[in-house]
């Protein structure tokens, strides 16, 4: 019996298992989205969301304990210095699940896994985008 026994296997040993949820904590960190089965956006939020805790406080502290669960540096400092920041007035649910499609080949059960804030911030990439692109443009005119 599995009573109370919480994370899931994914049928893999110790190391591969942590060395998944650490790929999918790094690409989800990068991306800011990211497209997966449920049961592993799932696991990934656990972690996810733990890290951006860890960012919120800032300090060396945590700063060593997001290295020990996730060893890219530059990642980490992505984390800190502009994830983090974006969710200081929250307390926790920085990440949401959007179950989307079955795969084609094993009709596994997919979902989007991303950040509440993510239309938001691509909204305004995409604007500061077309701003430089209207400035190239005059300055081309001239």
């Amino acid at each position: 019996m599995r009573h109370n026994v919480a994370g899931r296997l994914f049928g893999r040993t110790a190391n591969q298992r942590k060395a998944l949820l650490r790929g999918l904590v790094a690409a989800l960190i990068e991306h800011q989205r990211i497209e997966t089965t449920v049961a592993k956006a799932k696991e990934t939020r656990r972690l996810a969301e733990k890290l951006v805790t860890l960012g919120k406080r800032g300090d060396l502290h945590a700063k060593r304990l997001a290295m020990a669960k996730m060893p890219n540096r530059t990642l980490v400092v992505k984390l800190f210095d502009e994830i983090a920041p974006r969710f200081a007035e929250r307390n926790g649910g920085y990440l949401r699940i959007v179950s989307t499609r079955r795969r084609v080949n094993d009709r596994a059960h997919m979902a989007v896994l991303e950040f509440v804030d993510y239309e938001e911030i691509r909204e305004k990439e995409a604007a500061e985008k077309k701003k430089k692109g209207k400035k190239a443009e005059k300055a081309k005119e001239k």
